[in-house]
C-alpha cells in the first residue's frame, strides 16, 4: 500500500496557468497543465471558460501543488490570513532568498522574516496571486536554546 500524500489544491480565479508557471520558476519541479479544451466537457454541469485550466500539478521541486481555474459563477478571492502554506528550509540564507523572490515577483511581506520567540526563523509573504506563504528555518529548541542548563530537568 502506498503511503498517503498531501498536496494542497488551489482554485484560482481564472489565472491558474499564470500562477503555476510562476510557482514552477520559484520552486522548481515538473509542471503539468491540462485545459478543459483538452477533453470533452459534454455532460458537465457547467461550461468552462475558454482556455480554463482543468487541472495543474507541480511536483518534484520544493513543493507539491495542485489546482485549476474556478468555474463557478463566483470567483474565489485567495487573499486570506486564515490559512498559509508553510515551507521549512534548511538555512536562513535560502529562506531569505525565497522570501525576496516572492516579494520581487509582486508579493507583499505579511510578517517580517526574523528570529521568532519560539526559536525558529519565521516570516510570511502573500504572493501576487493572493496565496500566503509562511517560511521558516527550524531553530535549536533544546534546553540550551531556551537559556536553560542541559542538566536541568523540569
Amino acid at each position: 500500500m502506498a503511503a498517503p500524500t498531501f498536496a494542497p489544491y488551489i482554485s484560482f480565479p481564472g489565472n491558474a496557468e499564470d500562477a503555476f508557471r510562476y510557482y514552477a520558476e520559484v520552486f522548481g519541479g515538473e509542471l503539468q497543465v491540462m485545459h478543459y479544451g483538452d477533453f470533452s466537457t459534454e455532460g458537465f454541469p457547467f461550461q468552462p471558460p475558454e482556455g480554463a485550466v482543468a487541472h495543474a500539478e507541480l511536483h518534484g521541486g520544493r513543493v507539491t501543488l495542485t489546482g485549476g481555474d474556478a468555474v463557478g459563477p463566483e470567483l474565489p478571492d485567495l487573499h486570506s490570513d486564515v490559512y498559509s502554506f508553510l515551507l521549512a528550509l534548511g538555512d536562513v540564507a535560502a529562506a531569505r532568498a525565497l522570501i525576496d523572490t516572492l516579494i520581487d515577483g509582486g508579493g507583499q511581506e505579511a510578517m517580517p522574516f526574523d528570529l521568532a520567540p519560539w526559536g525558529d526563523h519565521y516570516g510570511q509573504v502573500t504572493d501576487r496571486f493572493g496565496v500566503l506563504w509562511a517560511v521558516m528555518v527550524p531553530g535549536d529548541h533544546g534546553p540550551s536554546a531556551q537559556g536553560g542548563d542541559a542538566a536541568e530537568t523540569a
